[in-house]
């Protein structure tokens, strides 16, 4: 019992201290937010602590830029996103997991092969695409690369797959045909899965960086990432306002994973990944 307790207290202590080290950098994102510029770029690493909190950052920040616009663009891509990743990965994985058909093994072997290349690689036919749509400065120009998870496919695969086939069965003999066996049977057991799906799709999407840069280059147009990366000046930084910014960008994502943690774990263990 003493080894077990001792063991317990080391492995608590180590959780700890990643922790800590996790948060550090949120921590310095935050207090940077009400600094000034001066106290930013000194070179004495122990001003930690801001000596007069700068609330002034927070209007500059609003001033500057436009967050209702900028949330809007968000939501709008995250969630259609969102829809689609659920929809096709659904109807995909269950195809995958629980249907009969010719070159099924290489048609999933090619949704394999996706996740295994760099997505930058797919950047410019897609960009052609929607280009030759004329749909560059749009929502769904957002949208277009989330139309399709090959990841959202292989998660509701495994959730799939994972369900007996006694329930098939049953189904079946119940008179059920395959659409209404899948509609009624088994994709209400996965919500867990989907639920997850939703969050990791909106996890990505939220951060996704290169692609709202290059097929909304109007800022009108553009998400808060883009925005924030616009921020960055040619010849000199205002960090206090740029932090200030990260801050507020991050506080949807926060709610967000406090709201569904427990389904963003789930998903994490269900997939085996990472993000």
């Amino acid at each position: 019992m003493k080894k077990k307790t001792i063991g317990n207290a080391v492995i608590y202590l180590i959780l700890i201290l990643v922790s800590i080290t996790m948060l550090v950098p949120f921590l310095w994102m935050f207090l940077t937010a009400f600094k000034t510029v001066a106290e930013t770029t000194q070179v004495d690493p122990f001003v930690i602590i801001p000596s007069v909190w700068q609330t002034q950052n927070f209007s500059n920040v609003i001033k500057a830029m436009d967050f209702v616009r900028l949330y809007a663009n968000t939501l709008g891509m995250v969630v259609l996103r969102i829809l689609f990743a659920v929809l096709t990965a659904t109807l995909s994985g269950y195809a995958f997991a629980r249907l009969k058909f010719k070159g099924k093994n290489i048609m999933f072997a090619l949704v394999l092969l996706q996740m295994m290349i760099p997505v930058q690689i797919f950047i410019i036919p897609q960009y052609v695409m929607v280009s030759k749509l004329h749909l560059t400065n749009t929502i769904f120009g957002l949208v277009f690369p989330g139309i399709v998870s090959a990841f959202g496919t292989f998660l509701l695969r495994q959730a799939y797959m994972q369900l007996p086939r006694d329930l098939e069965e049953a189904a079946r003999l119940d008179g059920c045909s395959i659409p209404q066996t899948f509609l009624f049977v088994m994709a209400p057991l996965t919500k867990s899965a989907m639920v997850a799906l939703g969050i990791f799709t909106a996890v990505f999407a939220y951060k996704d960086l290169m692609w709202p840069m290059i097929v909304c280059p109007d800022n009108r147009a553009t998400t808060l990432a883009s925005a924030l990366a616009k921020m960055n000046g040619q010849y000199s930084q205002k960090y206090p306002d740029l932090m200030m910014a990260a801050l507020i960008s991050c506080v949807p994502m926060i709610i967000l994973y406090i709201i569904f943690q427990k389904q963003f774990i789930e998903g994490i263990a269900t997939s085996g990944s990472k993000l």
